[in-house]
């Protein structure tokens, strides 16, 4: 049996939720991915180009800081990384916390919240922060997923 960490981001708190929920159905350890600056209410308008949040998913370069890099990682075998999906994949700052790391040899299994849209390019636009990893589209787990749900999601990696 694989030693298991559940790092995730949420802007807004849903993906925390569900974050905390896969956690103790998987009987992993939690880790939260903080920026240095949190996310306003107006970094998150999509709708307002010149908001926070649009000009870093314009911008494939950008890095928002980490508030911490004190994650563990090398402890883990498998590590689920949850985050919202933003303009159909993940926020730059899961970029940052992968650069942030060794990865190597450890199996990464995304998982996401999403107003609509699946992963899209997530997996691509994360392999470069993290090549020498296995990076694999979990699942995208909207809503409020039960304990059965989410334990065999676990199961499966």
């Amino acid at each position: 049996m694989s030693k298991k960490l559940v790092a995730y981001f949420s802007a807004s708190g849903t993906t925390a939720k569900v974050a905390k929920d896969l956690a103790a159905a998987a009987g992993a350890d939690l880790y939260e991915i903080k920026p240095a600056v949190p996310y306003s209410r107006a970094d998150l308008n999509w709708h307002d180009k010149q908001s926070r949040s649009s000009v870093e998913m314009r911008d494939k370069s950008s890095r928002p800081a980490l508030d911490d890099t004190g994650a563990n990682i090398a402890a883990y075998d498998t590590i689920f990384i949850g985050f919202p999906i933003w303009w159909y994949i993940a926020p730059t700052i899961i970029n940052t916390f992968l650069e942030a790391y060794d990865f190597s040899g450890k199996r990464i299994v995304l998982f996401a919240t999403s107003g609509g849209s699946g992963f899209g390019k997530a997996v691509a636009s994360l392999q470069p922060s993290a090549p020498k990893a296995e990076i694999i589209a979990g699942e995208i787990l909207n809503g409020n997923p039960d304990k059965k749900k989410l334990k065999a999601f676990a199961d499966k990696y």
